[in-house]
């Protein structure tokens, strides 16, 4: 049988992801590396996402949280599904570990990220600095963030004055698991990065900071003219802004996505961390960085940069959305004969990869030519 070129291997696989977050540019990426597109997605979005070129397919499920129950028709096919925080909305821990698709990234990292108290003891163990956190409300003496466990875009967020306010405000929360945080004074920075497991490298791909329904409406009015009011401050993220980082805090935003990988692997099997994350601080006047969370896959603040960011133009020489990251690392494992090595160990990939000798793989930051 003759071997597949580089430019026919893609077209034989389907990158798929869940109709939703960031899916447009998950899918745009991968169109531009050659890959077939499929979106899963509910009866409301189904024209959206049809409407669009480099959407291959659509298809339909009632709910997303249905999504495991066309696992096995997918499964039928040389699909790579790419998650994306919609994934983990919709669908539970459970059912995350219990799929079969091929998946890129490593689901041993959820068990780190989806528990808080287990995601700070792996940022305290990689050195970074984080905002002080409350285990009773009874010991809070300063402002306070109260943040509930999941990707929910920050809803039922509540902003605290101190044990009292907390008391008389956050009862309803008794029957939800959250924590207690510093509220810490400073400049929002959510950092994007790529780690290939091919090469071992890291990449700052973009970054962004939220724009928040209702607090950042309310910052624009001066306290004494909110005097009276009954407003309390909410925190929905309703979209984002790109933001470049002053080129003197690079290095540490770098040395902290590296810690972070590098403690992953002590954490979460050799493999660790791989792929798309975010770091999600706050810069203070002092330009020092707290670390409020982590996030373990591609990010809605990367949609602004579907033509590349600041930072990716430095590294490649045609637009490089994080999206497109993904499917270049997914093209080059095929081209590379290396496919294993960018899924998760559940994922059953019953199709071949490129028939025989490795073929060349794309250059770029982390991708050396061959």
């Amino acid at each position: 049988m003759p071997r597949k070129s580089s430019a026919q291997l893609p077209e034989l696989y389907t990158i798929a992801t869940l109709g939703s977050h960031s899916a447009l540019q998950i899918l745009k990426g991968a169109k531009d590396e050659g890959f077939h597109t499929l979106a899963v997605t509910t009866p409301q979005n189904e024209s959206l996402y049809a409407s669009f070129g480099f959407v291959d397919e659509v298809m339909v499920i009632p709910r997303y949280s249905d999504f495991p129950k066309v696992e096995k028709e997918l499964n039928k096919r040389k699909i790579v599904l790419v998650p994306h925080g919609s994934f983990v909305a919709y669908l539970s821990l459970e059912q995350h570990k219990a799929m079969s698709t091929p998946y890129f990234g490593n689901k041993a990292v959820l068990d780190w990220e989806a528990d808080r108290m287990r995601q700070r003891e792996w940022l305290l163990k990689a050195g970074l600095k984080m905002p002080r956190q409350f285990t009773k409300a009874s010991e809070i003496d300063r402002p306070v963030i109260v943040k509930l466990y999941g990707a929910q875009g920050g809803r039922g967020y509540l902003f605290v004055k101190n044990a009292d306010d907390f008391h008389r405000r956050a009862s309803h929360l008794v029957e939800q698991k959250y924590i207690m945080q510093e509220y810490v004074i400073g400049v929002p920075v959510y950092m994007h990065y790529f780690y290939s497991p091919l090469t071992g490298k890291l990449e700052i791909m973009s970054m962004d900071r939220r724009y928040e329904s209702n607090v950042d409406s309310l910052g624009r009015i001066p306290s004494a003219s909110q005097e009276g009011w009954d407003i309390q401050p909410s925190y929905v993220v309703i979209g984002n802004q790109p933001i470049s980082l002053r080129e003197s805090l690079l290095a540490e935003a770098f040395h902290m996505g590296e810690a972070v990988v590098r403690v992953s692997r002590e954490l979460c099997g050799d493999r660790g961390l791989f792929g798309a994350f975010c770091l999600e601080t706050i810069v203070t006047p002092e330009a020092e960085f707290y670390l409020m969370e982590i996030s373990a896959r591609i990010v809605a603040g990367t949609n602004l940069f579907i033509d590349g960011s600041p930072y990716s133009y430095l590294n490649y020489t045609e637009p490089m959305s994080t999206g497109r990251r993904i499917a270049r690392e997914i093209k080059n494992a095929l081209l590379s004969n290396s496919l294993s090595l960018v899924l998760d160990q559940s994922s059953k990939t019953t199709f071949e990869e490129s028939n025989g000798k490795p073929l060349a793989g794309i250059p770029g930051p982390g991708v050396p030519a061959n």
